[in-house]
Protein backbone atom coordinates (compact mmCIF):
# COMPACT_ATOMS: atom_id res chain seq x y z
CA UNK A 1 0.00 0.00 0.00
CA UNK A 2 1.10 3.32 -0.56
CA UNK A 3 2.45 5.73 2.08
CA UNK A 4 0.79 9.06 2.21
CA UNK A 5 3.77 10.84 1.41
CA UNK A 6 3.72 8.86 -2.19
CA UNK A 7 0.09 9.69 -2.96
CA UNK A 8 0.36 13.09 -2.05
CA UNK A 9 3.26 13.70 -4.56
CA UNK A 10 1.29 11.59 -7.23
CA UNK A 11 -1.69 13.81 -6.51
CA UNK A 12 0.28 16.96 -6.87
CA UNK A 13 2.09 15.79 -10.19
CA UNK A 14 -1.10 14.92 -12.37
CA UNK A 15 -2.77 18.71 -10.46
CA UNK A 16 0.33 20.08 -12.60
CA UNK A 17 -0.23 17.51 -15.48
CA UNK A 18 -4.15 18.95 -15.41
CA UNK A 19 -2.91 22.25 -15.57
CA UNK A 20 -1.04 21.68 -18.49
CA UNK A 21 -3.61 20.01 -20.83
CA UNK A 22 -5.97 23.07 -19.36
CA UNK A 23 -4.10 25.40 -20.92
CA UNK A 24 -3.05 23.17 -23.93
CA UNK A 25 -7.17 23.45 -24.48
CA UNK A 26 -7.05 27.46 -24.25
CA UNK A 27 -4.53 27.53 -27.10
CA UNK A 28 -5.71 25.09 -29.00
CA UNK A 29 -9.44 26.73 -28.53
CA UNK A 30 -8.16 29.92 -29.73
CA UNK A 31 -6.04 28.47 -32.70
CA UNK A 32 -9.22 26.41 -34.01
CA UNK A 33 -11.51 29.21 -33.90
CA UNK A 34 -9.35 31.39 -36.57
CA UNK A 35 -8.93 28.30 -38.84
CA UNK A 36 -11.95 27.29 -38.53
CA UNK A 37 -13.22 30.62 -39.69
CA UNK A 38 -10.55 30.58 -42.89
CA UNK A 39 -12.46 26.91 -43.63
CA UNK A 40 -16.17 28.12 -43.17
CA UNK A 41 -15.37 31.48 -45.12
CA UNK A 42 -13.74 29.80 -48.23
CA UNK A 43 -14.95 26.67 -48.60
CA UNK A 44 -17.85 27.72 -50.81
CA UNK A 45 -15.79 28.85 -53.41
CA UNK A 46 -13.27 25.64 -53.05
CA UNK A 47 -16.08 23.04 -53.24
CA UNK A 48 -17.69 24.72 -56.28
CA UNK A 49 -14.90 25.83 -58.26
CA UNK A 50 -13.70 22.60 -60.17
CA UNK A 51 -17.14 22.32 -61.64
CA UNK A 52 -16.82 25.55 -62.50
CA UNK A 53 -13.80 25.65 -64.02
CA UNK A 54 -14.76 22.44 -66.09
CA UNK A 55 -18.29 23.36 -67.31
CA UNK A 56 -16.53 26.98 -68.25
CA UNK A 57 -14.45 25.24 -70.76
CA UNK A 58 -17.06 22.81 -72.31
CA UNK A 59 -18.81 25.70 -73.04
CA UNK A 60 -16.77 28.03 -74.58
CA UNK A 61 -15.47 24.99 -76.93
CA UNK A 62 -11.67 25.53 -75.74
CA UNK A 63 -9.28 23.01 -76.35
CA UNK A 64 -8.44 21.01 -73.46
CA UNK A 65 -6.94 22.51 -71.35
CA UNK A 66 -3.36 20.17 -69.83
CA UNK A 67 -5.10 19.84 -66.35
CA UNK A 68 -8.28 18.61 -67.39
CA UNK A 69 -6.45 15.98 -69.03
CA UNK A 70 -7.51 12.24 -67.72
CA UNK A 71 -5.50 9.57 -68.57
CA UNK A 72 -4.73 6.14 -67.11
CA UNK A 73 -2.88 6.81 -64.07
CA UNK A 74 0.53 4.23 -64.80
CA UNK A 75 2.05 7.04 -61.91
CA UNK A 76 0.63 8.81 -59.21
CA UNK A 77 1.50 11.08 -56.35
CA UNK A 78 -0.20 11.31 -52.93
CA UNK A 79 0.18 14.10 -50.93
CA UNK A 80 -0.64 13.11 -46.85
CA UNK A 81 -1.16 15.34 -44.76
CA UNK A 82 -0.85 15.22 -41.10
CA UNK A 83 0.39 17.67 -37.91
CA UNK A 84 3.71 18.36 -36.68
CA UNK A 85 2.68 17.66 -33.22
CA UNK A 86 0.88 14.99 -31.42
CA UNK A 87 -1.76 15.21 -28.02
CA UNK A 88 -4.41 15.11 -30.96
CA UNK A 89 -6.48 12.02 -29.86
CA UNK A 90 -6.56 9.77 -33.47
CA UNK A 91 -6.02 12.14 -35.74
CA UNK A 92 -2.81 11.19 -36.89
CA UNK A 93 -3.36 7.69 -36.62
CA UNK A 94 -6.57 7.01 -38.06
CA UNK A 95 -5.44 8.75 -41.32
CA UNK A 96 -1.86 7.37 -41.82
CA UNK A 97 -4.06 3.96 -41.50
CA UNK A 98 -6.07 5.25 -44.27
CA UNK A 99 -3.19 6.13 -46.15
CA UNK A 100 -1.10 2.94 -45.91
CA UNK A 101 -4.43 0.90 -47.23
CA UNK A 102 -5.21 3.52 -49.98
CA UNK A 103 -1.29 3.22 -51.39
CA UNK A 104 -1.48 -0.97 -50.79
CA UNK A 105 -4.55 -0.60 -53.36
CA UNK A 106 -2.89 1.22 -55.60
CA UNK A 107 0.45 -0.04 -56.03
CA UNK A 108 -0.26 -2.98 -58.09
CA UNK A 109 -1.28 -0.88 -60.91
CA UNK A 110 0.54 2.50 -60.37
CA UNK A 111 3.93 4.00 -59.58
CA UNK A 112 3.29 5.20 -56.06
CA UNK A 113 4.86 8.63 -55.14
CA UNK A 114 4.09 10.10 -51.86
CA UNK A 115 4.81 13.59 -50.59
CA UNK A 116 4.20 13.99 -46.79
CA UNK A 117 3.22 16.79 -45.28
CA UNK A 118 3.41 17.50 -41.05
CA UNK A 119 6.09 15.65 -39.19
CA UNK A 120 3.94 12.67 -37.95
CA UNK A 121 4.02 12.17 -41.90
CA UNK A 122 7.23 12.63 -42.48
CA UNK A 123 8.22 9.91 -40.13
CA UNK A 124 5.85 7.26 -41.02
CA UNK A 125 7.01 7.54 -45.01
CA UNK A 126 10.34 7.04 -43.42
CA UNK A 127 9.80 3.10 -42.19
CA UNK A 128 7.67 2.83 -45.53
CA UNK A 129 8.36 1.17 -49.25
CA UNK A 130 7.01 3.91 -50.68
CA UNK A 131 9.55 6.09 -52.50
CA UNK A 132 9.18 10.18 -50.67
CA UNK A 133 9.72 12.89 -53.66
CA UNK A 134 9.50 16.14 -51.44
CA UNK A 135 8.24 16.38 -47.75
CA UNK A 136 6.97 19.42 -45.40
CA UNK A 137 7.15 19.57 -41.79
CA UNK A 138 8.00 22.28 -39.02
CA UNK A 139 5.37 25.14 -38.47
CA UNK A 140 3.51 24.23 -41.30
CA UNK A 141 0.10 26.09 -40.09
CA UNK A 142 2.93 29.24 -40.45
CA UNK A 143 4.03 28.65 -44.34
CA UNK A 144 0.64 27.60 -45.82
CA UNK A 145 1.01 30.05 -48.62
CA UNK A 146 4.38 28.97 -49.24
CA UNK A 147 4.08 25.76 -49.14
CA UNK A 148 1.30 25.85 -51.48
CA UNK A 149 2.54 27.86 -53.54
CA UNK A 150 5.62 25.83 -54.10
CA UNK A 151 4.21 22.83 -54.33
CA UNK A 152 1.35 24.09 -56.81
CA UNK A 153 4.28 24.75 -59.23
CA UNK A 154 5.79 21.34 -58.33
CA UNK A 155 2.61 19.87 -59.21
CA UNK A 156 2.00 21.66 -62.49
CA UNK A 157 5.46 20.95 -64.14
CA UNK A 158 4.86 17.18 -63.49
CA UNK A 159 1.43 16.87 -64.52
CA UNK A 160 2.03 18.69 -67.33
CA UNK A 161 4.79 17.52 -68.64
CA UNK A 162 3.58 13.71 -68.02
CA UNK A 163 5.74 12.89 -65.44
CA UNK A 164 2.84 11.95 -62.83
CA UNK A 165 -1.29 10.55 -64.37
CA UNK A 166 -2.97 11.79 -61.20
CA UNK A 167 -2.26 13.58 -57.54
CA UNK A 168 -4.07 13.09 -54.86
CA UNK A 169 -4.71 14.53 -51.12
CA UNK A 170 -5.64 12.64 -47.95
CA UNK A 171 -6.37 15.04 -45.27
CA UNK A 172 -8.37 15.54 -42.09
CA UNK A 173 -11.15 17.77 -43.44
CA UNK A 174 -13.16 19.23 -40.56
CA UNK A 175 -16.30 18.26 -39.73
CA UNK A 176 -17.09 19.18 -36.37
CA UNK A 177 -15.23 18.95 -32.95
CA UNK A 178 -16.23 15.74 -31.98
CA UNK A 179 -14.08 14.36 -35.05
CA UNK A 180 -12.76 14.62 -38.13
CA UNK A 181 -13.52 12.98 -41.24
CA UNK A 182 -10.79 11.63 -43.26
CA UNK A 183 -11.37 12.66 -47.02
CA UNK A 184 -9.43 11.26 -50.13
CA UNK A 185 -9.51 13.96 -52.86
CA UNK A 186 -8.06 14.12 -56.28
CA UNK A 187 -6.52 17.14 -56.90
CA UNK A 188 -5.22 16.50 -60.59
CA UNK A 189 -6.96 16.03 -62.98
CA UNK A 190 -9.39 18.70 -62.60
CA UNK A 191 -12.89 17.00 -63.14
CA UNK A 192 -16.46 17.56 -62.55
CA UNK A 193 -19.45 15.23 -61.45
CA UNK A 194 -22.00 17.12 -63.91
CA UNK A 195 -20.44 19.46 -65.78
CA UNK A 196 -22.97 21.98 -66.32
CA UNK A 197 -23.98 25.50 -64.61
CA UNK A 198 -26.19 25.67 -62.58
CA UNK A 199 -26.92 29.38 -63.20
CA UNK A 200 -27.68 30.69 -66.81
CA UNK A 201 -25.01 30.99 -68.63
CA UNK A 202 -24.43 34.19 -70.80
CA UNK A 203 -21.54 35.27 -73.44
CA UNK A 204 -18.91 37.49 -71.52
CA UNK A 205 -17.02 39.24 -73.97
CA UNK A 206 -13.80 38.42 -72.77
CA UNK A 207 -10.46 40.67 -72.12
CA UNK A 208 -8.05 39.38 -72.50
CA UNK A 209 -9.14 35.94 -74.48
CA UNK A 210 -10.62 32.98 -73.08
CA UNK A 211 -8.28 30.70 -73.50
CA UNK A 212 -6.23 32.71 -70.91
CA UNK A 213 -9.14 33.30 -68.81
CA UNK A 214 -9.15 29.54 -68.13
CA UNK A 215 -5.61 29.32 -67.92
CA UNK A 216 -5.38 31.27 -64.88
CA UNK A 217 -8.65 30.49 -63.25
CA UNK A 218 -7.15 26.28 -62.99
CA UNK A 219 -3.49 27.65 -61.96
CA UNK A 220 -5.59 29.56 -58.93
CA UNK A 221 -7.45 26.85 -58.09
CA UNK A 222 -4.74 23.85 -58.32
CA UNK A 223 -2.78 26.81 -55.93
CA UNK A 224 -5.45 27.25 -53.62
CA UNK A 225 -7.10 24.40 -53.39
CA UNK A 226 -3.37 22.90 -51.77
CA UNK A 227 -4.29 25.67 -49.55
CA UNK A 228 -7.60 24.60 -48.72
CA UNK A 229 -6.49 21.16 -47.76
CA UNK A 230 -4.12 22.39 -44.96
CA UNK A 231 -6.69 24.74 -43.35
CA UNK A 232 -9.09 21.75 -43.50
CA UNK A 233 -6.45 19.54 -41.85
CA UNK A 234 -5.26 22.86 -39.23
CA UNK A 235 -9.11 23.20 -38.52
CA UNK A 236 -9.62 19.33 -37.93
CA UNK A 237 -6.14 19.34 -36.05
CA UNK A 238 -6.95 21.93 -33.12
CA UNK A 239 -10.29 20.40 -32.88
CA UNK A 240 -9.08 17.11 -32.34
CA UNK A 241 -6.26 18.86 -29.82
CA UNK A 242 -8.75 20.65 -28.15
CA UNK A 243 -10.70 17.79 -27.39
CA UNK A 244 -8.10 15.33 -26.51
CA UNK A 245 -6.59 17.97 -23.86
CA UNK A 246 -10.52 18.49 -22.08
CA UNK A 247 -11.28 14.59 -21.98
CA UNK A 248 -7.02 14.12 -20.19
CA UNK A 249 -8.42 17.60 -18.36
CA UNK A 250 -11.39 15.17 -17.19
CA UNK A 251 -9.27 12.15 -16.80
CA UNK A 252 -7.11 14.05 -14.46
CA UNK A 253 -9.63 15.63 -12.02
CA UNK A 254 -11.61 11.93 -11.99
CA UNK A 255 -7.65 10.62 -11.17
CA UNK A 256 -7.03 13.36 -8.74
CA UNK A 257 -10.82 12.44 -7.05
CA UNK A 258 -10.12 8.83 -6.61
CA UNK A 259 -6.58 9.42 -4.74
CA UNK A 260 -7.79 11.60 -2.60
CA UNK A 261 -10.23 9.21 -1.75
CA UNK A 262 -7.54 6.52 -1.05
CA UNK A 263 -5.59 9.38 0.32
CA UNK A 264 -8.05 9.66 3.00
CA UNK A 265 -8.87 5.94 3.80
CA UNK A 266 -5.27 5.53 4.73
CA UNK A 267 -4.93 8.33 6.75
CA UNK A 268 -8.05 7.28 8.39
CA UNK A 269 -6.89 3.74 8.72
CA UNK A 270 -3.79 5.02 10.34
CA UNK A 271 -5.82 7.43 12.58
CA UNK A 272 -7.68 4.44 13.65
CA UNK A 273 -4.36 2.22 14.00
CA UNK A 274 -2.76 5.26 16.41
CA UNK A 275 -6.14 5.15 18.41
CA UNK A 276 -6.44 1.40 19.10
CA UNK A 277 -2.68 1.41 20.25
CA UNK A 278 -3.16 4.02 22.41
CA UNK A 279 -6.27 3.00 23.71
CA UNK A 280 -4.59 -0.93 24.42
CA UNK A 281 -1.82 0.92 26.13
CA UNK A 282 -3.76 2.28 28.14
CA UNK A 283 -5.70 -0.51 29.14
CA UNK A 284 -2.45 -2.48 29.81
CA UNK A 285 -1.25 0.20 32.12
CA UNK A 286 -4.65 0.09 34.36
CA UNK A 287 -4.44 -3.54 34.34
CA UNK A 288 -0.96 -3.13 35.55
CA UNK A 289 -1.87 -0.40 38.18
CA UNK A 290 -4.23 -3.03 39.49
Amino acid sequence: MPTLIDLRRRIQSIRNSQQVTQAMKTVATARYKKAHRLVVERRPFWHTFPELAVSLTRMLNLPEHPYLHVRRERKILVVVITSDKGLCGSFNSNLLTTASTFLEQKKAASEILVIPVGKKAVNHFKRSEFRVEKHYFERVDKRIPEISDELSRYLEYQFIFQKLDAVYVLYNEFRSILGPRITLSRLLPVVSDSGELSATYLEPDWQPEANRVVDYLLKFYLKNQLQHFLFESQAAEQASRMMAMENATKNAEELISDLVLLLNKIRQASITKELLEIQTAVEAIRQQGV
